[in-house]
């Protein structure tokens, strides 16, 4: 029950609406390179239609540390994300979908896998 004051909880979303996910997986150019280039590596073996997205060592959108996306179909979720958890060899990856609104999906339904990474949410277009 709401209180005449609070806002009503926003209607419960279905997760047929997402479309795919984008893994980010974070690294240093100068220090831990070798281990993205690693999973990156075998994701591609393991993962054939995960669609590995290209290197960006210089900054891009909202991430504030060089890194490179992993985009799949939902399908995969399940294969996927338990391989990242274990194989993630020590670097930040932040795992979303994408429903269609790309600020929500950073900001609200994200998911981290080590640190915690600052992201300029401002960079990003959807509602807020």
């Amino acid at each position: 029950m709401t209180s005449p004051t609070s806002p009503a909880a926003p209607a419960p979303r279905d997760p047929a609406g997402i479309t795919e996910y984008h893994a980010h997986i974070y690294y240093d150019p100068a220090a831990t390179r070798p281990q993205a280039e690693a999973i990156r590596a075998e994701l591609a073996e393991r993962f054939p239609d995960a669609r590995l997205g290209r290197w960006h060592d210089t900054l891009v959108g909202p991430h504030t540390r060089s890194m490179f996306q992993v985009a799949f179909a939902a399908a995969q979720l399940p294969a996927i994300l338990p391989w990242l958890l274990l194989n993630r060899r020590g670097l930040a990856v932040l795992l979303h979908p994408e429903t269609g609104n790309a600020y929500a999906d950073h900001a609200h339904h994200a998911a981290w896998l080590g640190e915690v990474l600052p992201l300029r949410l401002d960079a990003l277009p959807g509602e807020r």
